[in-house]
């Protein structure tokens, strides 16, 4: 590790983690720790690989700082998995951050490798990738769920939530529509060829939409599994440690489906505390309306991190990229996928990422909230972050693709942000 004290938080799929993790939290406090930078990582499929990312950012770090801050650093640890532009998660991964589902995956392998064309073979892969994101034929769709923050993943008023936890968002629909017609749309979205024309070539062709419905529905477990760490898991360990280390300031950041993670945390921290002084989302893969009190397209609606960034003392950072084409494509695609208008199998054929409903925090920062900042990578750097409120960041002259972030420029924001910087 290039810095210390360190520390790595540890939670499990439930946001469950080992006992002690806030005494040893509040102990660095007590030796004189005066800021924490709590980094939540992204996709990844291993302990390991979290660590050498934490050790990378956080190496500037001791440079930047300016005198008398006394910094610690802690970096969380949770069960997720790679989130690329390849055809197919990999298997392994998904066996790691999903070992129960281990029968499951091997067989859903098996029927894209096997590719036939056969009404039977797509029936049994519907039902795979239902078995996977522990979707039931009773799931449907519900009122008064919450979901994310676009058209349904974020709002109040569509789609079914799970058992209390308003972050679980609405069962997307290509979970519960006829696996032929679903694999028809995910192809036809992908190469821009309307879905009836595909239905009427046969089905062979379609096995390309069955790769990418299985890494949506990947996609769907996991940003449930980083709602519930940050809300149940994050948010509840920095409650016990403000009440126990009142002084400390506590600076989060998170990476892509860490980003949600710690969002969702705020959620998790009681009205009455305040311990986070800045929040830090590096290519944030959940909605840019997240926060908004009112969607632009539909007003009746907000999003389900409405006024969270009032819980942080300081500015919420949203550092956004041109160049992530994981945010700018399959972002959307996901976002649509999760009945965020009214159905997928409604959809155009050919999803765009300019359409402001599907848009990622990540892609192109905040949306939806009155008063926030827009600024460039440069202008931060020379001078500074504002103090609060909502702060979008174009980072595209360092970040070109959705994990490149082990960037000095980058901690350089988050030291700014925090305000612990030297002048």
């Amino acid at each position: 590790m290039s810095v210390d004290p360190y520390r790595e938080i540890v939670f499990d799929r439930d946001g469950d983690g080992p006992a002690g993790q806030a005494a040893e939290l509040v102990a660095l406090a007590r030796r004189g720790v005066t800021d924490l930078v709590v980094f939540a990582h992204g996709w990844n499929n291993s302990p390991s690989g979290a660590t050498r990312l934490y050790s990378d950012f956080f190496a500037p770090f001791p440079g930047l700082l300016a005198p008398g801050v006394e910094a610690g650093y802690a970096g969380v640890v949770w069960p997720s998995m790679m989130f690329t532009d390849e055809p197919v998660p990999d298997f392994r991964a998904l066996v790691t951050t999903l070992p129960e589902k281990e029968r499951t995956i091997v067989r859903l392998t098996e029927l894209l490798a096997l590719a036939r064309a056969e009404e039977a073979a797509f029936a049994e892969f519907g039902a795979l990738l239902r078995e996977l994101a522990d979707v039931t034929g009773e799931d449907g769709a519900g009122e008064g769920a919450v979901g994310e923050g676009a058209v349904g993943e974020g709002v109040v008023g569509q789609g079914r939530s799970g058992p209390g936890f308003a972050g679980d968002g609405p069962v997307p629909d290509f979970l519960l529509a006829d696996p032929v017609e679903t694999c028809a749309v995910f192809t036809g979205a992908l190469t821009g060829t309307a879905p009836e024309a595909l239905l009427g070539g046969g089905l062979g062709g379609l096995w390309r939409g069955g790769r990418e419905a299985l890494r949506q529905a990947a996609y769907h477990v996991m940003k449930k599994r980083a709602g519930h760490v940050g809300e149940r898991g994050l948010g509840p360990l920095l409650a016990e440690v403000a009440r126990a280390a009142p002084g400390l300031r506590v600076h989060l950041v998170g990476h892509s489906m860490g980003a949600r993670l710690v969002a969702y945390g705020l959620r998790g921290l009681p009205g009455a505390l305040r311990p986070v002084r800045s929040m830090t989302l590096l290519q944030g893969a959940f909605s840019h309306y997240a926060f908004a009190a009112r969607l632009p397209h539909d007003p009746g609606r907000s999003g389900a991190l409405k006024d969270m960034q009032l819980r942080v003392r300081g500015p919420v950072v949203a550092c956004h990229s041109r160049h992530d084409t994981a945010l700018g494509v399959l972002y959307p695609l996901a976002s649509r996928a999760a009945r965020d208008s009214a159905s997928l199998l409604e959809a155009p054929a050919r999803l765009s990422a300019r359409d402001p409903r599907w848009g990622a925090i990540g892609w192109d920062g905040v949306h939806g909230v009155p008063g926030a900042a827009r600024r460039t990578l440069a202008t931060v750097l020379r001078d500074g972050v504002p103090a609060s409120g909502c702060v979008s960041v174009d980072a595209a002259d360092v970040v070109r693709s959705h994990s490149d972030i082990r960037r000095s420029e980058l901690a350089g924001v988050v030291v700014s942000a925090a305000r612990i910087g030297r002048r």
